[in-house]
C-alpha cells in the first residue's frame, strides 16, 4: 500500500472521505471489468496452465487474497510489474471511459472544510491515475492510496492492514471520521469491522461485473447489500446519505436560517 499527495500528510481534525475508483467512479456498464477479466486470464494461461485449471485458480486467488495478483506473487512467483503492464497497463481505457461532468461537480461540491477526499484502490498507481485523470477528477482528489506492485509484500482490500496504514497515510486517527464507497462488499465489510463510521457499498443492481474471472450480475444473489452499510446505486446518492460533509444550497442556508 502506498499513498502520493501533493504536500505531506499530518493529522487533520476533517474527515476523510475514501474513494474506491474501479467500477465506483464509472460505471460497470463500461465493460472494464470484463476486460480486465479477460487480460488475468491470458496472464495465467501464459504461466502454461490448462485453460480450466487456470480458471479455477483465477478465482481461487481472487476470493482468498481479495486480487487475483497477490496469488500470482505468492504461488508463482510472478513480477507484479509485469502484471501490470499486461493487464491494467494494456486496456484502453480512453475509449471505454470519458471525463465525466456530473462526477466532477459531485466531487467539487463536497465542503472541503469539513472533509478531505482521497482514493483508495487495489490497483497500482499508474492505472489510477490514468482513470482519474481521464474522468477528469485527478485535480480533486488529495492523496491516493494504491497497492504497490513494486513491493512483493503490498498488502491490498480488504485486508485489515490496508485500511489502517490508509488512516495513517491521511492523517486520520478517530475510524469514525472515515467515509468510504466501494463496489466490493467484502471491502465494504472490512472497513465496517474496523469501525470506519460511514460506509457505502456501491451496487449497481442488474448491471454485470467480473470478479475472479467469473461473470456475475450484481444485486442478483440477493447477498450484496450490507447490513452495516448504506446502499446506493447512483453517486449522486451520496449527497443525501453524506449530506453533511456537502455544501448548503442558498435555499439550505436560508432555511436553516
Amino acid at each position: 500500500m502506498t499513498v502520493e499527495s501533493p504536500q505531506e500528510s499530518v493529522t487533520d481534525d476533517r474527515n476523510v472521505i475514501f474513494l474506491d475508483i474501479d467500477n465506483t467512479l464509472y460505471s460497470a456498464s463500461s465493460k472494464i471489468s470484463q476486460a480486465m477479466g479477460e487480460r488475468i486470464h491470458a496472464y495465467f494461461l501464459s504461466l502454461g496452465l490448462e485453460r480450466n485449471r487456470a480458471t479455477e485458480l483465477h478465482h481461487k486467488y481472487y476470493t482468498e487474497y481479495g486480487l487475483a495478483l497477490r496469488g500470482l506473487v505468492r504461488h508463482h512467483e510472478i513480477d507484479p510489474l509485469d502484471f501490470d503492464k499486461k493487464c491494467d497497463g494494456s486496456l484502453p481505457l480512453e475509449n471505454m471511459i470519458k471525463p465525466d461532468p456530473d462526477l466532477r461537480k459531485l466531487l467539487q461540491d463536497i465542503d472541503r472544510s469539513n472533509a478531505r477526499v482521497w482514493a483508495l484502490t487495489n490497483a497500482y498507481k499508474t492505472h489510477a491515475y490514468r482513470v482519474l485523470q481521464i474522468l477528469g477528477v485527478d485535480d480533486l482528489i488529495e492523496g491516493v492510496i494504491y497497492c504497490d506492485y513494486a513491493d512483493p509484500k503490498f498488502s491490498c482490500k480488504p485486508e485489515p492492514q490496508f485500511y489502517l496504514d490508509a488512516m495513517s497515510k491521511a492523517g486520520v486517527e478517530d475510524p469514525k471520521r472515515c467515509f468510504f464507497i466501494d463496489d466490493s462488499r467484502n471491502n465494504v465489510a472490512a472497513a465496517v469491522k474496523l469501525g470506519w463510521g460511514r460506509c457505502v457499498h456501491f451496487c449497481e443492481a442488474g448491471l454485470e461485473t467480473v470478479e475472479g474471472g467469473k461473470t456475475r450480475q450484481i444485486g442478483a444473489d440477493g447477498k450484496d447489500a450490507l447490513p452495516e452499510a448504506t446502499v446506493i446505486g447512483r453517486l449522486e446518492e451520496l449527497r443525501t446519505v453524506w449530506n453533511d460533509v456537502f455544501k448548503k444550497s442558498t435555499d439550505e442556508s436560508l432555511t436553516q436560517m
